[in-house]
């Protein structure tokens, strides 16, 4: 095998797999001895020049959590994790930044950054053992985008390996960075088929004193209604939840705005008095259900709710235009939770069971008739196969396809797996 002729690159013993990583492997129809974990990033990069040159696939990835997402894909030879590669490789704590490697997990980074007083506002799938570069490679940021922004918004610069195994860095250690072409924003998102993610330098925010949650829910109408004054409180996360996600968090309504305001006590105390009164003048019911509420949130939508390779709830994305987000949530079929971004219109759903395939394409329809898409990320191969996970109309795909010939001509990295089998 690969790993006994490269220095620095472990395979992983079939004694020692845990159950995640062996149904992963499975599902991607691989054997113990195709998890390659480079020691060292010299060592990732003889793994990408051995591939180049022997005109092997292989799929970069960090702890395997979004191992489902996308399309089914191509055959591998190998699957590289990055998670022996960890850790904080600088913080200047003065200027808020930090650089750290791909494969250090983000609770890992969080825990580094309290004692100063800082965090990373992201808020992805798998809190506590998805790593930042699966993190910026599938471009999963959370609710907190609505203040601080999505995870390009928070990148300042990146080291990667191309696929022909040269090391190279785009971005800086510096808010301000303007020069250069910006790869930082070509990579975030591309699920590992342009260049394997080795570092990562973001900028970090002070860490709010506290914050404290509301729910606002009602009808379409008077929630639409209090949209515009709900901005002047400014807070810090809003989202927009559909009758099937508030009855899981057992919480009635038709519709729902939650929200979350932080900052210092005092501020946060008239921000939560103005919100409800807004609120209650549009005609909608004030719950305070407590900080606790993020967690359940994603606990109902985020994957990982079935095991690996078996039928599990269908999980996805889907974006639409701003304005028509709230129409959008009242008309999802039957049995699907969803949540939108009320500033970007980003959202996501989970199925709680596997519904006809014709449900999801009217759900596909009407995103696409308000200019926005809907992406299945984690489904049944068998639904994949049926359903286009992308759901993306192609008009830039030309140009997406001449982008992966320069990175990866010989498509060794991730192919098949990302929009038009790219």
């Amino acid at each position: 095998m690969l790993a006994a002729g490269l220095p620095d690159v472990l395979t992983a013993p079939s004694d020692t797999l845990t159950h995640q990583w062996r149904d992963r492997l499975t599902q991607l129809h691989l054997n113990p001895e195709q998890l390659l974990l480079p020691q060292t990033p010299e060592a990732l990069e003889a793994i990408a020049r051995h591939c180049y040159a022997q005109g092997q696939t292989y799929r970069p990835c960090g702890a395997g959590t979004k191992l489902t997402w996308g399309s089914n894909g191509a055959s591998l030879d190998y699957l590289v994790s990055t998670t022996a590669l960890n850790g904080v490789i600088d913080h200047a704590v003065g200027d808020l930044t930090i650089t750290v490697a791909a494969g250090a997990t983000l609770a890992a980074v969080q825990n580094h950054l309290a004692p100063t007083g800082q965090f990373l506002p992201l808020d992805p799938s798998h809190l506590q053992t998805a790593t930042l570069g699966g993190i910026v490679a599938t471009g999963d940021a959370g609710s907190w985008r609505h203040r601080y922004g999505g995870v390009r918004d928070l990148l300042l610069g990146i080291g990667f390996v191309r696929a022909d195994g040269t090391a190279a860095k785009a971005g800086g250690r510096v808010v301000k960075n303007v020069a250069g072409y910006d790869l930082m924003k070509l990579l975030t998102g591309s699920f590992g088929t342009l260049a394997t993610i080795t570092e990562l330098t973001f900028r970090t925010y002070p860490r709010p004193a506290m914050g404290e949650t509301q729910i606002y829910t009602g009808s379409l109408g008077a929630i639409a209604s209090a949209y515009a004054p709900l901005l002047k409180t400014a807070p810090v996360r809003w989202d927009l939840c559909n009758r099937e996600l508030l009855t899981a968090l057992e919480v009635p309504g038709e519709l729902g705005i939650i929200v979350e305001f932080a900052g210092i006590a005092a501020t946060v105390a008239v921000q939560q008095r103005q919100g409800a009164a807004i609120a209650r003048q549009a005609g909608l019911t004030v719950i305070s259900p407590g900080n606790h509420i993020w967690a359940r949130v994603g606990e109902q939508l985020r994957p990982g709710n079935g095991a690996m390779g078996t039928p599990s709830p269908l999980v996805g994305r889907f974006g639409v235009l701003p304005a028509a987000l709230g129409e959008i949530l009242t008309t999802v079929p039957p049995g699907i939770l969803a949540l939108g971004h009320r500033q970007s219109g980003l959202g996501q759903f989970r199925c709680t069971h596997l519904p006809p395939l014709d449900q999801l394409r009217r759900f596909r329809r009407r995103c696409e008739q308000n200019q926005g898409f809907l992406t299945l990320l984690t489904a049944p191969p068998d639904i994949k196969a049926e359903f286009e996970p992308w759901g993306y109309p192609g008009n830039a795909l030309g140009l997406m396809r001449a982008v992966k010939t320069q990175f990866d001509p010989q498509n060794i990295l991730s192919p098949g797996i990302f929009i038009g089998g790219i």
